[in-house]
């Protein structure tokens, strides 16, 4: 568990033999997943965090393939097998939250919805899957590392409303069980992690950053201490 890792662990970047990462642009161009608070698209948000995921994992040595990048994937049965012989399956999203908490405001003359109560990040992995061991364990391992640079999880997946009442598999890592496609199927190691709630205002334009899509791209950089 995240509490017995040294603060030494923690601070410095884990040096991993070359593995080949598979990293998933969440949702595609014709339905692009949830809309911002500023009426952006969430595939627009995984796309620019996939493709930094993408050029830090290859800056220290690893092979990444990113699936998806052109928005065009529909099945995602076709990314399952897209990441087939990879090290690790990274699914990568951003957040909502369920309709009866969205609220109403106006950004350049549209009318967007918001949800300040919420943010952070969640990690989804299958209890099912044939590599559910692996899996959970590098979601922990990323999450110590993400908790590491200041970034919080959220536990609105929980509670037992329609849409939610997922099983925390680690509520202090923010770690649930989900029965996804892109983590379910196939033999990889798969995760599917949720940078942060876009409906969330000032979340939204902090995700949007740089600096803030840099450091989660190290954190899951560092997380891939669970393939040692």
């Amino acid at each position: 568990m995240w509490r017995l890792l040294s603060l030494l662990s923690l601070s410095s970047v884990c040096t991993v033999q070359a593995a080949t990462i598979a990293v998933d642009v969440g949702h595609y161009l014709a339905a692009p997943g949830a809309t911002s608070a500023y009426g952006e698209s969430e595939f627009s948000y995984n796309l620019a965090l996939a493709r930094r995921v993408q050029s830090t994992l290859q800056a220290a040595g690893h092979q990444v393939n990113l699936i998806n990048a052109d928005g065009q994937m529909r099945e995602l049965r076709a990314r399952v097998q897209a990441a087939a012989g990879a090290d690790l399956l990274i699914s990568i999203h951003h957040d909502s939250v369920q309709p009866q908490y969205l609220q109403l405001w106006e950004v350049a003359g549209k009318n967007q919805r918001y949800a300040d109560q919420f943010s952070g990040y969640s990690l989804f992995v299958h209890s099912q899957a044939a590599q559910f061991g692996r899996s959970l364990s590098c979601a922990q391992a990323m999450s110590q590392y993400l908790q590491a640079k200041g970034f919080k999880p959220t536990d609105h997946h929980a509670p037992s409303v329609a849409g939610e009442n997922r099983v925390q598999l680690d509520p202090q890592l923010g770690i649930y069980d989900a029965d996804f496609v892109v983590i379910r199927l196939g033999k990889t190691p798969a995760i599917l992690f949720e940078a942060g709630v876009i409906v969330n205002r000032a979340e939204a334009l902090a995700l949007q950053e740089p600096a803030t899509q840099a450091q989660m791209a190290e954190a899951i950089l560092n997380g891939l201490s669970c393939l040692k």
